[in-house]
């Protein structure tokens, strides 16, 4: 289980700094702890840990970088959430500061074949 923590964890990272590069055209680690009312230190300490897995790069000013793979992932872990929000809402009519909320935790643990069935189903109702 705790294995599976730093997975969704590292995932949320990955997923903010996306969100923040969108946003603000660059991502510096205060950026991510002022998002996610993380401390800095949290923040450093993730950022090692995502670096050291290939994931990250960071510049000498500090701007963090998404790597080839570390985008890829952080892509799919957005998608997952803006498709599962959407049938959160859609579907199932659930509010959507919920369905947020909820998105947020089942995009780590959905199967893939869940996800692609939920996603298949979303593209056949649009």
């Amino acid at each position: 289980m705790f294995c599976l923590k730093i997975q969704e964890s590292g995932e949320n990272y990955l997923e903010t700094i996306l969100i923040l590069k969108s946003k603000k055209g660059y991502v510096r680690s205060i950026d991510i702890a002022n998002e996610l009312q993380y401390s800095k230190p949290s923040i450093s300490r993730a950022m090692s840990i995502l670096k050291e897995a290939g994931y990250i790069t960071v510049e000498p000013d500090g701007n963090i970088i998404l790597t080839k793979e570390g985008e890829q992932k952080a892509n799919a872990v957005y998608d997952r959430h803006q498709n599962i929000t959407k049938f959160l809402e859609s579907i199932l009519n659930v509010a959507h500061e919920t369905a947020e909320k909820d998105a947020c935790r089942i995009e780590h643990i959905i199967s893939d074949e869940t996800f692609l069935k939920m996603k298949e189903y979303l593209k056949e109702i649009d």
